[in-house]
């Protein structure tokens, strides 16, 4: 059973103008042609998946840190920095 999707793609004009070109070119839908394109980049193993550093943080000054299970230390924290 062949299940279709219809959705709404921003593409930039130059881009759209580019892939209407060579689908035409090779007698081929628009729709035919970006399916084309999109199972062969996810099929591709040599891209490599982005990666994110999460920051890290050191206290402004020592003993900065607080006990987040006591809520009274988080409450006298917040108060002394306010």
């Amino acid at each position: 059973m062949l299940i279709c999707l219809r959705t709404t793609l921003n593409l930039s004009d130059a881009l759209f103008a580019e892939v209407k070109s060579r689908a035409q070119s090779e007698g081929r839908t628009f729709t035919s042609f970006l399916e084309e394109a999109l199972r062969a980049h996810l099929e591709r193993k040599d891209v490599p998946r982005p990666t994110a550093e999460l920051p890290t943080f050191t206290p402004k000054r020592p003993g900065a840190l607080v006990d987040l299970d006591d809520k009274d230390a988080v409450w006298d924290a917040l108060d002394k920095t306010a």
